[in-house]
């Protein structure tokens, strides 16, 4: 009986077993099998989980996946939000010292292009008085300025009639052009080619003055001068020059009588306009009064030789 019951045991031990480890379930080692078949007095399911773990190497319960890092995890997490803001500040930075080098250098020579055409009729008939009669010109020569955000600025050409502009410097070089073609039409020698070089000699005679203007403006120690105002100036003499050109087409012989008067006018112009200048940035103009009243001279002189070779008309 006893033997019958140990048997009857051990086989209801077995069936236990197989129902909890199916067939292609993990393989354990003989003392986990040994325990199984133990008698009813020393089996217990917590014996044979202690001996489960024993023999898996005490993982046996354990999830199988490894912790993740959590140094690795944050850094994942914080890298691209890192990278991003990083370079955020990078390209905000680097874009914020470009807007200030572009606007502290280029518009510092160019200034800005519309303040050039700010004119009015009043305004147009008032500066073509100075430019061309400039020993009539009773007022001051300096430029008006006006606080703008926290400095000082200069006022636009309506409001200023020293201030330069690029309206009539245009539109006297199209008027010089339109003259020049009308004198080689009367002449009988119009031809598109010839037009393009009378364009084209314009277009240097103007470069040639700008230079001119500005080796002048850097010798007496001031080369920071926009470079629009100095174009502007430079363009005023077209004025003189297509008057003198309207003129020598219902009269030759005036031509050589009202230029060299627009030449001298050009000149003491572009003279006083000079020394505005030069006294308001340059230190060395009353260091050196001699020296700089020969490069005016100069600058007076050189009027007749450019005025004279642009209206020189060709065919």
């Amino acid at each position: 009986m006893v033997g019958h019951g140990f048997g009857n045991q051990s086989v209801q031990a077995r069936m236990a077993w197989r129902r909890r480890h199916p067939r292609g379930g993990p393989v354990f080692s003989g003392s986990a099998v040994a325990t199984a078949f133990a008698p009813a007095s020393a089996w217990s399911l917590e014996a044979l989980m202690a001996e489960m773990n024993i023999d898996l190497g005490g993982l046996a319960g354990r999830p199988t996946t490894s912790q993740a890092d959590p140094f690795q995890s944050a850094l994942y997490g914080a890298g691209p939000g890192l990278i991003r803001s990083g370079l955020g500040a990078y390209s905000e930075k680097f874009l914020g010292s470009s807007s200030d080098f572009m606007q502290s250098n280029i518009t510092q020579y160019l200034s800005n292009p519309q303040y050039y055409f700010q004119v009015n009729n009043q305004y147009v008939r008032n500066k073509l008085k100075v430019v061309l009669f400039p020993f009539l010109h009773r007022g001051h020569w300096t430029r008006i300025t006006e606080p703008v955000g926290g400095r000082l600025s200069y006022k636009p050409p309506v409001q200023d009639i020293n201030a330069p502009d690029l309206y009539i410097p245009l539109m006297a070089f199209a008027t010089y052009i339109v003259v020049a073609g009308y004198a080689l039409g009367v002449l009988g020698r119009f031809t598109p080619v010839a037009l393009t070089i009378q364009f084209t000699k314009g277009l240097l005679g103007w470069f040639m003055q700008v230079i001119l203007i500005k080796a002048l403006l850097y010798s007496l120690g001031s080369g920071e001068s926009p470079l629009l105002d100095i174009v502007a100036y430079a363009g005023y003499g077209f004025a003189g020059t297509s008057l003198a050109m309207l003129v020598r087409i219902f009269w030759s012989y005036s031509y050589y009588f009202v230029l060299p008067w627009f030449c001298i006018c050009t000149g003491v112009f572009l003279v006083k306009t000079m020394k505005r200048v030069l006294q308001g940035v340059s230190r060395t103009y009353e260091r050196h009064p001699s020296r700089n009243h020969y490069f005016l001279l100069f600058l007076v002189a050189a009027q007749f030789p450019m005025l004279f070779w642009l209206g020189n008309i060709k065919g």
